[in-house]
């Protein structure tokens, strides 16, 4: 989600989530009209798109009628966490992969699994996205758009710096060089990128890129402390060297990215953000490759970027299931919907859909490199939100000179134990 659009508040009120979260009922469906709660996140240019969804979803369906409700993505989980707790949980919530195993552990989401072949139809799901919403032998989620790693930058900023655009094939040091020259080339008026170690996908996927993972199938961290030392000193030389974005400009101008502001020639981060930052600037953007000092792995995966879940207790999950269906499948929901949240996660909603400007290049650069992508990872563990915030701020401590390196390792990898054994 967003560049890391997490917050640990969320996760604590999660935690007293499910006390009631018995199984709904899983008879037979009725004959008889019957209501569904949908909830999901976004905003009012989303709600116009999905309600005429829902309407449509509705002619096909007389005898299902579905109420939906939105809130913003931190509000939203609040009152998920508080609704879900209490009982009131809907019957049908979007669910992000973050939460994933939160939410599935505790009993709050009901396994889809029973409905596939019925009322439910996952075999159309894009080859990497099949699967991504299992938790151990249940199906919790099912994606409706996915998305993956990729760099965005101004290809103006790499000719003015004389450097190569990216291209498969670069390395970190390509990276870091090219970050370097831009940076002299505009004497610091456009800083080559920002510093990646901000983010814990940019370790996850130079983790990946050596057969390792962000946390293993088992739920623990990946990765050993000299490891993450050697990810947190590579973004220490950078800041250090005044070659990327200081970290100071970057919590100043929040929520607003560098990148569409034109402070920065290029980022890495989730592709389908080039649609955000182009509609943000003027200056002409491309997507490319991630870098990899591994030339036949990439370490990257179509992730999802939102999913679809059926609430435990609810009392009409074939109905759900149903509705879950509608917006993975139908190609005339695809067109309404467009890309609105992600590129869609079928390959009949993809044909359907007439995707333009950005929206073409996201998925021209997803075709360009998915004989690259790999299965996603197993969904993250419990606290993994928690964890990503602890990641952030101690990274922009290190930056801004606060502690060293070691202290950062340690301070993490102690946030992130508790939290695990929590």
């Amino acid at each position: 989600m967003g560049v890391m659009k997490r917050f640990t508040t969320v996760l604590a009120a999660a935690s007293l989530v499910f006390a009631g979260a018995a199984c709904g009922g899983d008879g037979e469906a009725e004959s008889g009209p019957v209501t569904l709660r949908y909830s999901w996140w976004g905003n009012a240019d989303r709600a116009a798109l999905v309600q005429k969804a829902i309407d449509l979803f509705q002619t096909k369906n007389p005898n299902i009628k579905v109420t939906p409700s939105f809130q913003e993505f931190e509000a939203y989980w609040q009152k998920m966490a508080t609704d879900t707790a209490g009982g009131n949980a809907p019957d049908v919530l979007q669910m992000d992969f973050a939460y994933l195993r939160e939410y599935a552990d505790r009993g709050a989401l009901y396994d889809l699994k029973k409905q596939e072949g019925q009322n439910l139809d996952t075999g159309d799901l894009l080859e990497g996205l099949k699967g991504a919403g299992e938790v151990d032998d249940g199906l919790y989620a099912v994606p409706v758009a996915g998305n993956t790693w990729g760099y965005v930058y101004s290809p103006a900023a790499y000719a003015t710096a004389g450097v190569p655009e990216p291209k498969l094939g670069w390395t970190w040091t390509d990276y870091r060089s090219a970050m370097e020259k831009i940076t002299k080339s505009t004497g610091g008026k456009v800083y080559g990128g920002g510093n990646y170690i901000g983010t814990y996908y940019n370790l996850e996927v130079q983790l990946r890129q050596e057969g390792k993972l962000l946390y293993t199938e088992d739920g623990k961290l990946g990765f050993d402390k000299p490891r993450l030392a050697k990810f947190f000193e590579e973004g220490k030389q950078l800041a250090d060297a005044k070659i990327v974005l200081p970290v100071e400009k970057g919590v100043q101008i929040k929520p607003k990215f560098a990148l569409e502001l034109d402070l920065i020639a290029g980022d890495l981060g989730w592709d389908n953000f080039m649609t955000r930052y182009a509609a943000a600037t003027k200056t002409e953007l491309k997507l490319g490759p991630v870098p990899s000092d591994n030339p036949a792995q990439l370490g990257q995966y179509l992730k999802p970027s939102m999913l679809m879940s059926v609430s435990a207790k609810s009392d009409h999950p074939e109905q759900s299931a149903k509705l879950i269906d509608f917006f993975i499948n139908d190609p005339e929901a695809g067109q309404i919907l467009g890309a609105n949240r992600g590129i869609p996660a079928t390959n009949a909603q993809r044909a359907a859909v007439k995707l333009e400007g950005p929206f073409a290049a996201v998925a021209a650069y997803e075709e360009s490199i998915k004989g690259q992508l790999e299965k996603a990872p197993p969904a993250p563990p419990k606290g993994a939100g928690t964890i990503e915030q602890s990641f952030i701020r101690i990274s922009e401590e290190l930056q801004y000179g606060r502690i060293s390196v070691d202290q950062a390792v340690d301070q993490f990898f102690t946030e992130a134990n508790e939290t695990l054994e929590s």
